[in-house]
């Protein structure tokens, strides 16, 4: 049922094969949106920001309903996830929020260059078994994605409650020769908040903090 009314959702875009890859929005219409987010989907040129591996979409909601002036994307390969971020954001009618699910590898395919203002990597899966590593959505061959599609001077964040995560993040950006480190921190909460957006919390960042858990950021954009 699910999957049959996300079909319905105007804020719902899907690329269903990614061997061929293409997006279809309500009622199974195939879109082209790569350079036109902006104008064909949102219909203004308010900045646009991504949220990857977006889960159920809390904090795509929270920022949209907070940042009035800017467009939200939730990005996610979980159909189920997809559909409850967009049945919320059509019923607080939250116009500036929209979901696209597709693998995060081929993010290229869907965004041209320049179109993205920003983006938010809010408690991903660590993958932490080394073999995994490269599947990390900070890990180089992932940058390199994203330095396609940011504009000049474009920032990234990455919040998560995994240690593992964090260094690993940090030697990675370290390594790498085109990124830029402007904010890091091991405990968020211990502190004022650097940005207001830091302020919102998913479930699970909630079920986090109530193990004793502290919360990691860093803030980086690749030149």
């Amino acid at each position: 049922m699910k999957f049959a009314e996300v079909l319905s959702f105007p804020n719902v875009y899907e690329n269903f094969d990614a061997k061929n890859p293409g997006l279809v929005g309500k009622d199974g219409v195939s879109v082209d949106l790569q350079g036109k987010w902006k104008d064909q989907h949102f219909g203004n040129e308010h900045p646009l920001l991504l949220e990857l591996a977006c889960g159920r979409g809390e904090d795509t909601l929270a920022l949209a309903d907070h940042f009035k002036d800017q467009n939200f994307i939730g990005v996610d390969i979980k159909g189920a996830r997809i559909w409850k971020g967009a049945k919320l954001a059509l019923e607080r009618n939250l116009t500036n929020a929209a979901f696209l699910r597709t693998r995060i590898e081929q993010i290229t395919l869907f965004f041209a260059k320049d179109e993205v203002d920003e983006i938010w990597i809010t408690f991903p899966d660590p993958f932490l078994k080394k073999n995994k590593a490269n599947r990390r959505l900070t890990s180089a061959r992932f940058l390199d994605q994203y330095r396609k599609i940011l504009k000049t001077g474009g920032t990234i964040h990455l919040k998560t409650d995994d240690p593992t995560l964090y260094e690993f993040t940090l030697e990675t950006l370290w390594a790498h020769p085109y990124t830029e480190i402007l904010y890091m921190d091991d405990d968020i909460y211990s502190r004022p908040l650097p940005n207001p957006a830091l302020q919102f919390k998913t479930y699970y960042e909630h079920m986090h903090l109530r193990d004793g858990k502290t919360i990691k950021y860093v803030k980086f954009r690749l030149n």
